[in-house]
């Protein structure tokens, strides 16, 4: 990937990273709920895919050419991964280091939400005691947690996404 190429994905990498982390603590400020919140999350993923084309764009529009795929990949991946990795450690920092408490709230709310899911999947009361016991067991904000969440949750499904926005980005 060419080095104008890389600075622009980096540089909105930077941008979607802080902007993730402003709404993060605004969230955690005005309420916790927004965590558990599907349309929050769906929120998030609508920005992540909006920076992650604006650089591809930006990356066209700055060599003056059409991209080759893999450089309209590598463009959205290197923004969505540095906006993600800003994100992620501002969620580890915010719920590890400065209100640990605040984890311990959302872990209920998480089981909470997680109950009634697998209630409208008629699940058994065994099963759902099963799979409240696991995440009871475990901290959700932990370091290994939420990288994990991080990749499983957003940089592969998004990374999907990318593959379409580069593929109608690239030179034909």
């Amino acid at each position: 990937m060419e080095q104008p190429l890389k600075s622009e994905a980096k540089k909105y990498g930077l941008i979607l990273g802080v902007t993730l982390a402003i709404m993060t603590f605004a969230a955690y400020k005005i309420n916790l709920d927004l965590f558990v919140n599907t349309t929050y999350g769906l929120l998030i993923y609508a920005i992540v895919i909006m920076f992650g084309f604006f650089a591809v764009y930006k990356s066209r529009v700055s060599t003056k050419t059409l991209l080759s795929f893999k450089n309209a990949f590598s463009a959205y991946f290197i923004t969505i991964l540095i906006g993600l990795l800003i994100h992620t450690t501002a969620t580890y920092i915010l719920f590890n280091f400065i209100d640990s408490h605040a984890a311990l709230l959302l872990k209920d709310k998480s089981i909470t939400e997680l109950t009634l899911v697998y209630k409208n999947m008629h699940m058994s009361n065994q099963e759902i005691d099963k799979m409240v016991g696991i995440v009871k067991s475990q901290n959700l904000y932990s370091l290994k947690n939420c990288f994990t969440g991080m990749v499983t949750s957003y940089l592969l499904p998004l990374s999907i996404i990318g593959l379409l926005i580069a593929a109608v980005m690239k030179k034909k």
